[in-house]
């Protein structure tokens, strides 16, 4: 990039890069949404996916650790009590143990990520890892994912209830809750880099920031397709399921 975009035209490739690359449209998710898959992937899906809600609270407080401004603390801190919880709100979290354990998984083994794939921990600590170690512009842009979430939320829970006769609301409280949070959170992010993000330098790593957490989602549904679908190859000590056709 040569030269500085305007906002406008910041968020326009925002969301270009949404519509190319956002994990809604890996195949995995279609077979999840359509009620193509059985229960053994059901869960499988599930169970890793924890890896990844259970590591937003970690890299949210990584990120406020750098923050200096008050006010961009007294904001973000939100997104941690969010997933954590409070006395009050159990928390997105376990909102999602709700999920697995009307899978029949057991809240230890769940939390102990025994059963997750290798390449799913390995993704989801990358992205940890980048949130706390990228300038702040590019940890903020990282998050941008959010602005596309409502739409899988909704396709989510309306094929997942449509098609599975396991699933009903109470076991997709998660992304229920999630349709009113994600677009507070995913606005102010927006607003955050369209004010700050207003040299080449700095919007080229707003692009990189937000490819990168595409693919962050996307490796994770690779590696679920990889082990559980085609070819059906599960790496040792990860969950194998009961209808598991090998």
């Amino acid at each position: 990039m040569s030269d500085a975009l305007s906002p406008d035209q910041l968020e326009e490739r925002l969301y270009q890069i949404g519509a190319e690359r956002y994990h809604s449209l890996h195949p995995f998710h279609t077979l999840l949404h359509d009620g193509k898959l059985r229960k053994g992937q059901v869960q499988a899906w599930a169970l890793n996916r924890y890896c990844y809600q259970a590591a937003i609270p970690r890299k949210d407080a990584s990120f406020m650790g750098r923050v200096e401004d008050r006010t961009l603390r007294r904001e973000w801190i939100h997104r941690v009590i969010d997933h954590d919880g409070t006395e009050d709100d159990p928390g997105g979290i376990m909102r999602w143990l709700v999920m697995t354990r009307a899978l029949g998984f057991d809240d230890d083994y769940v939390t102990s990520y025994q059963g997750a794939l290798p390449a799913t921990r390995f993704a989801v600590e990358a992205y940890v890892r980048y949130v706390r170690e990228q300038d702040m512009i590019a940890a903020v842009a990282s998050s941008l994912t959010e602005l596309f979430a409502p739409k899988i939320h909704r396709d989510r829970i309306s094929g997942m209830i449509e098609n599975y006769d396991f699933i009903d609301d109470n076991v997709m409280v998660y992304g229920i809750r999630r349709l009113n949070e994600a677009p507070k959170d995913a606005e102010f992010a927006l607003q955050y880099v369209r004010k700050h993000a207003l040299r080449p330098d700095q919007q080229k790593a707003v692009f990189d920031a937000l490819i990168f957490k595409t693919n962050v989602l996307w490796a994770q549904l690779d590696a679920l397709h990889h082990a559980y679908v085609e070819p059906g190859h599960i790496p040792p000590g990860a969950f194998v399921p009961e209808d598991h056709m090998s």
